[in-house]
């Protein structure tokens, strides 16, 4: 188990090697937290998410110990959501059940008002093709 002669071309092929790896793998590392571009997507960001990109940005939080550093930080707001959600109060008190009825009851209305909204529009189209006046 020594090293021989011909032992130092292997490990410069080596060295190279795992030296371009690294680079490439950091360089896509770099390339994903800077890019304007997703992680694999290859088309830019849509106008909307770039205008709400504001909202999950990454925030830094101060040592606990910082008394100073603390107070600054809830007086800008920085408290508010979490890490990886928007700014905004969330409600603390509400059980996930309860939130998850309520988005089930929000998303039936919406869909309720869309079919309300076609069923209405339907009859005025067939009013309006019997010669009636509908405003």
């Amino acid at each position: 188990m020594g090293f021989e002669k011909g032992d130092g071309y292997f490990f410069k092929r080596m060295a190279k090697g795992m030296f371009c790896t690294y680079a490439l793998f950091g360089v896509a590392w770099l390339w994903n937290e800077t890019s304007v571009l997703g992680w694999w997507a290859l088309k830019p960001r849509p106008k909307e998410e770039k205008e709400m990109a504001h909202l999950y940005e990454r925030r830094e939080f101060p040592y606990p110990g910082d008394e100073e550093a603390v107070v600054e930080f809830i007086k800008s707001g920085g408290s508010l959501g979490t890490t990886i959600g928007p700014k905004g109060f969330a409600d603390a008190n509400m059980d996930p059940d309860n939130m998850q009825k309520r988005l089930q009851s929000k998303k039936f209305d919406q869909e309720a008002q869309k079919l309300w909204f076609r069923m209405k529009n339907e009859v005025v189209q067939e009013v309006q093709e019997k010669g009636f006046d509908v405003e």
